[in-house]
């Protein structure tokens, strides 16, 4: 199974307030961090220098997507952001991007493990395939 995190983040978040969120979730949720195949955001994250700590940090490919990419994704989210919308052309990052990328890696179609769980400075989501 594919298993795919997404994220995002305000500028600026280091990799100590990602890691918390990405460990304490999946830890309320029971599962292992080595089951974890990827994480994914949005583009114009791909440079953020607290998620690319954290995807070296935890050996995993950091996958980007695109606004354009991500919107198709938008009915399946459990939360819709006109404030995200309005920065980045999507309703929401962390699901978006990890239904995204589960169902490129996984080849088959996603759904949603661990809806958006949210701090002052990120969010996560944890979807699966196959």
């Amino acid at each position: 199974m594919t298993r795919v995190v997404g994220l995002g983040c305000q500028q600026g978040c280091d990799v100590h307030t990602l890691l918390a969120l990405f460990d304490t979730v999946l830890a309320e949720g029971g599962i292992e961090r080595d089951s974890i195949t990827a994480l994914a955001s949005i583009d114009r994250k791909q440079n953020e220098p607290g998620l690319r700590a954290l995807a070296e940090r935890l050996d995993l490919p950091l996958h980007c997507f695109s606004a354009e990419q991500l919107a198709p994704f938008e009915q399946r989210l459990s939360h819709k952001s006109d404030i995200v919308f309005a920065h980045t052309g999507c309703y929401g990052i962390a699901e978006s991007a990890a239904l995204a990328l589960a169902e490129q890696l996984g080849n088959a179609p996603a759904r949603l493990l661990i809806t958006r769980k949210k701090t002052a400075q990120a969010t996560f989501a944890l979807a699966c395939a196959g």
